[in-house]
């Protein structure tokens, strides 16, 4: 059931907001075409059940490259 899919993702994140709100961001990215937004958010569910969201976006942030800008000529 969901909710104890919420009730295990609470273990790591405190605040109920927050857990929603990085929930709808985690769906939306792992989202693929052609399957229900109900399996992806449950997936995502689980997985905030196993390791700690705040600590995967941190690392996220880290891993991305540089972005090069160009001069004016």
């Amino acid at each position: 059931m969901r909710s104890d899919l919420v009730f295990g993702a609470l273990s790591h994140v405190s605040n109920r907001y927050q857990l929603c709100q990085l929930a709808s961001k985690a769906t939306r990215k792992l989202h693929k075409p052609n399957t229900r937004l109900q399996d992806t958010t449950n997936e995502v569910l689980g997985r905030f059940h196993t390791t700690n969201p705040g600590s995967a976006e941190a690392k996220v942030s880290q891993v991305s490259q540089p972005v090069e800008r160009r001069r004016a000529a």
